[in-house]
């Protein structure tokens, strides 16, 4: 199947608002994190658990930052995939991709792997591009690709935010309401307040209805909320 091909079917599978810059994407963050995104990625993966010789996926991936942290986390026997429906930025991941990281072009609601095939998996900035109709899917698709006792980190950022950061959270949060990029305009089913519409509190209910166990939020670096989860041994 050609790129071109992959791509129209996955447009057609109406996944959200697609973002496809990656290289402004990366400047946008490096000003947004003051420089110290690496730093961010580092506590996402160490708050998912990831532990040398896992197997871990990272679902809107974007560039592919965290998923080469995890990858060098998880060490030379780890596996690490990350997934992106935008093709521009799975083609840059591609070409910065540690040796133990994959990138495939694909949607968080439409997982084509085994049953039980990662030990961790995760979602940062992400959730909210997937279209709302289809994001209990992709939850629920993230628990089946889950071995037991695997663990699921969410991560977006945080509402409850004050002051300067929280107006620029607002604004991007608005920004990200609009489905910046490729994906089109405001959607019917989205959260009339934008900052509902990233903050991963809401998904504690539809965790716990799939089968999550120990479902916990803290807030982190940055303004950033996580809420993590793990699948019953």
């Amino acid at each position: 199947m050609t790129q071109n091909k992959q791509v129209s079917d996955i447009e057609d599978r109406s996944i959200g608002g697609l973002i496809t810059w990656p290289r402004g994407y990366q400047l946008l963050t490096g000003v947004y994190f003051l420089g110290r995104a690496g730093g961010l990625v580092r506590h996402f993966a160490v708050t998912a658990g990831i532990r040398p010789g896992d197997h871990a996926i990272d679902l809107g991936c974007g560039p592919g930052r965290l998923a080469n942290e995890l990858a060098r986390q998880a060490g030379p026997q780890g596996r690490v995939v990350g997934v992106d429906p935008s093709a521009p930025m799975i083609e840059y991941a591609r070409a910065h991709a540690a040796a133990n990281c994959s990138f495939e072009l694909g949607a968080a609601q439409s997982l084509p792997y085994p049953d039980a095939s990662f030990d961790v998996a995760t979602c940062t900035f992400a959730m909210h591009h997937i279209a709302e109709a289809d994001r209990i899917t992709a939850l629920a698709g993230i628990f089946r690709v889950l071995r037991p006792g695997g663990r699921l980190l969410l991560a977006d950022t945080h509402p409850a935010t004050s002051g300067v950061r929280g107006l620029a959270i607002r604004a991007m949060a608005g920004l990200a309401a609009h489905r910046g990029g490729h994906g089109g305009g405001h959607t019917h089913d989205e959260p009339a307040d934008s900052l509902a519409a990233v903050d991963v509190r809401r998904y504690r209910g539809p965790l716990a209805d799939i089968g999550f166990t120990a479902i916990e939020f803290r807030t982190g670096p940055f303004a950033t909320g996580i809420l993590t989860a793990v699948k019953p041994g």
